[in-house]
């Protein structure tokens, strides 16, 4: 349970950083508010998570997945470039997480 609550924690770690981007400096009303609860339910869910995981872990596990979909979605949706080695680098991450669960 504790690495299905860390998955969904760092989902929104994606989610509040992307909706921080778009919420113009806080002047956006939309993007702040899902900012602000998608941050508290991220932090919670690592906070829990950390209960029954190294927390080195768990902080590297929860990173890697919002870097990489946080990227990935600025990518998909043209707000940054694509290019092959932005792409590679990011399945690298992703394997890295992966080899983190498989090694725990």
């Amino acid at each position: 349970m504790h690495w299905i609550v860390l998955v969904v924690s760092g989902v929104l770690e994606a989610v509040w950083a992307t909706a921080l981007g778009r919420s113009d400096g806080f002047s956006r009303l939309a993007p702040s508010v899902v900012f602000a609860v998608a941050l508290v339910a991220s932090m919670a869910g690592l906070a829990w998570a950390m209960r029954g995981l190294p927390v080195g872990t768990a902080y590297a596990v929860w990173v890697g997945i919002g870097a990489t979909l946080t990227a990935g979605y600025a990518m998909a949706s043209g707000d940054e470039a694509v290019s092959l080695v932005k792409v590679l680098l990011l399945l690298g991450i992703v394997a890295c997480v992966v080899g983190l669960k498989l090694a725990h």
